[in-house]
């Protein structure tokens, strides 16, 4: 059964940017799709909560996390939200295993060692758990972000553009990795791209974003 798990209705005011987006996700994958400087990353930081929207609503599954008209503003590390970057983001000094245990260690869970087994096999990172960051190709270091964030146990997935800074070999490798983890968990992701063959790849719903404007809104055939 398909319904919406997060629902977004946010003003926000970037300098002489403005952002005004209305939009539903629903428990598959959600891409929000548009050129840069189109608002993509902006928004899914206010979904996040790393930045604060200047009117609005956001709700996941069902629990508000933000109201401007009521002050509800839940603090990002109790949104329940796993947030990959385009860097991947990792702890340099740490190891793979430390890196990946750092989200659930942040969010106050006890450790679980069938979920990080599972977690290990599905992303192929058993040979890298001694290695640090330094050590790993760019594939690899998204692989191992993808990791912490599951392990947090999160309610939504938030993609802001993982594979921008591979190259197409690297592409080619990584993006079945997300396909096994959108099969596999079945996990609500918001997956922000302006490359259409990833989106056709991964998503069943999308937003088209334009100048900080849901233009549309469908499934892939809109691209």
């Amino acid at each position: 059964m398909v319904f919406d798990v997060i629902s977004v209705d946010v003003d926000k005011q970037l300098g002489d940017f403005a952002i005004s987006a209305s939009f539903e996700g629903d428990n598959g994958v959600t891409a929000l799709f548009g050129p840069s400087g189109s608002g993509k990353t902006s928004i899914v930081g206010m979904i996040a909560g790393l930045i604060k929207p200047d009117r609005g609503r956001i709700a996941i599954d069902g629990d508000t996390v933000f109201d401007s008209a009521t002050g509800i503003d839940a603090p990002a590390h109790r949104r329940r939200i796993g947030y990959v970057f385009q860097d991947g983001r990792l702890f340099p000094h740490l190891s793979v295993a430390r890196n990946l245990d750092y989200g659930r260690w942040m969010t106050g869970l006890p450790p679980d060692e069938a979920q990080f087994k599972h977690v290990i096999e599905l992303l192929d990172i058993a040979p890298l758990i001694k290695r640090r960051p330094g050590a790993l190709s760019g594939g690899e270091r998204q692989r191992v972000a993808l990791g912490r964030a599951l392990l947090m146990k999160p309610r939504l997935m938030l993609l802001d553009e993982p594979l921008a800074s591979l190259d197409a070999r690297r592409k080619n490798e990584i993006l079945p990795y997300f396909i096994r983890l959108r099969d596999d968990t079945r996990l609500p992701m918001i997956y922000v791209s302006h490359d259409a063959n990833e989106v056709r790849r991964l998503a069943s719903r999308v937003v088209l974003l334009d100048d900080g404007q849901v233009a549309k809104t469908g499934g892939v055939e809109l691209l």
